[in-house]
């Protein structure tokens, strides 16, 4: 059981209590990262060391880790303090690979995007923002959009605190061919159908590419996604071969990298890897058929790997009961284990991997489901705790702020009642959320349990 923790103490006469803990989040708007609280930790794991620590009192003040000491200090009386004795406290959780515009059960008929107005894209995306933060959660990569502006609106409302949410670092428009893995091409409807909104990273040529990328950071994206292969949730597209040449990647390199951001690229196809590896980028996503030549370059060149080896599980059991075409059902199939094998390689030499589920093909509220897979697949639960913390941290060079609960970082923390070293499924079931300092959810949210 949570408790909050009122301390009698005799002064003059009279008995002074510790202040009671606020509330979680039920007015809009608030201050976003201006908490102020003492949280004691029966074990902390902080994302960076290599053994977990024991009856641990973290300070959080003006929403950053003020202070991290043994349980026996005594807050200030001016602070809530919590009562996680009995908890393990992790950072926030960060997942680099979202999509918050997108429902897996769209999947079954895209054109659902042709019809949807903005108004509803909008509240898909907040309620999809909302639902990763609920599950620990508090900064998230939104890798692509149909709809770039709406996720730039949700992302600048978040931190305002207009509506609740993670981080957002997002990518806004895919940068994809034609026809490509990120258009919204369908047969037996006319491209004419497709909303503008949708198209607006599709290019061919060097030059063209540029131009987009340059349109995408100046519309706000933090950073830029290519599609590089086919797509498994893409018609006509096929997974193992490419689509863009090395070309086209390094043009909308240069031009992120010029701009100080960084580029991640969409790979299945060992080609695709071995082309924006060699093109510059900084990140693949999915990797599912990386040869032994791709990976042992991806090491070489320092690229990191994001790698969704949890969803197509998800896509496997739901696909057919709510009828995703076949080619995404065999595409998938194709895709699974040939991926789980590269992460499996992957790992083992050193790569960094970057927790990333492709939420939106499975519910944002599954994001957590991952980590029992990674570890399946030879990862040692803190690893894949330093994959979701500390590592994407520095690897979106934010690491100043977040992937730690470390002195000087925002105020990120969640807590769950078993400790995760020992089984990392614990991770479905955060009891509390914490962001800048704020408690977002405390106790129970039953419509998530």
């Amino acid at each position: 059981m949570l408790r909050v923790t009122c301390c009698l103490i005799m002064a003059v006469g009279l008995f002074a209590c510790q202040p009671e803990l606020p509330p979680r989040v039920t007015q809009i708007p608030f201050v976003a990262d201006s908490g102020h609280l003492a949280i004691r930790c029966g074990i902390l794991i902080d994302g960076l060391a290599d053994a977990p620590q024991y009856d641990r009192l973290v300070i959080i003040r003006e929403g950053r880790f003020d202070r991290i000491t043994a349980g026996g200090f005594k807050p200030g009386r001016d602070l809530p303090l919590l009562d996680l004795s009995e908890h393990t406290c992790l950072p926030g959780l960060i997942n680099t690979h979202t999509h918050l515009d997108y429902l897996p059960e769209n999947a079954n008929d895209l054109s659902v995007y042709y019809r949807r107005t903005t108004a509803e894209t909008t509240a898909i995306a907040e309620q999809n923002a909302r639902e990763n933060l609920l599950t620990g959660f508090t900064t998230i990569r939104n890798v692509g959009a149909y709809f770039p502006d709406v996720i730039y609106d949700v992302r600048d409302r978040i931190n305002a605190g207009e509506i609740v949410g993670p981080r957002v670092r997002t990518a806004g428009p895919y940068l994809t061919i034609p026809g490509g893995g990120g258009d919204l091409v369908i047969p037996g409807h006319d491209e004419s159908e497709i909303p503008s909104a949708a198209r607006t990273g599709v290019a061919r040529g060097a030059d063209e590419f540029r131009q987009k990328a340059e349109l995408a950071i100046v519309g706000g994206a933090d950073v830029l996604k290519v599609i590089a292969s086919g797509a498994v949730f893409a018609f006509g597209g096929t997974p193992g071969a490419p689509e863009m040449t090395q070309e086209e990647i390094a043009a909308v390199v240069d031009v992120a990298h010029a701009a100080g951001i960084r580029v991640t690229a969409h790979v299945h196809s060992a080609q695709s890897g071995k082309d924006a590896i060699l093109a510059g980028v900084d990140s693949i996503e999915h990797a599912s058929f990386l040869d032994d030549e791709a990976i042992a370059l991806a090491l070489e060149h320092g690229v990191a790997f994001s790698m969704d080896i949890y969803n197509g599980t998800y896509t496997e059991d739901v696909g057919r009961e709510q009828g995703y075409p076949e080619e995404f059902m065999r595409k998938n199939f194709e895709t699974t284990e040939t991926q789980r094998v590269v992460f499996e390689k992957a790992h083992v030499l050193g790569i960094p991997i970057l927790f990333g589920t492709d939420a939106g093909v499975l519910p944002h509220a599954m994001g957590a489901w991952q980590f029992e897979i990674m570890v399946e697949r030879g990862m040692t639960p803190l690893a894949a705790i330093k994959s979701a913390t500390s590592v994407p941290a520095i690897h979106m060079g934010l690491q100043d702020d977040i992937g730690a609960i470390a002195v000087g970082r925002l105020g990120d923390l969640i807590a769950v009642r078993v400790n995760p070293l020992d089984d990392i499924s614990n991770l479905k079931n955060i009891a509390v959320v914490i962001k800048g300092g704020i408690i977002h959810r405390y106790k129970m949210d039953e419509a998530l349990e």
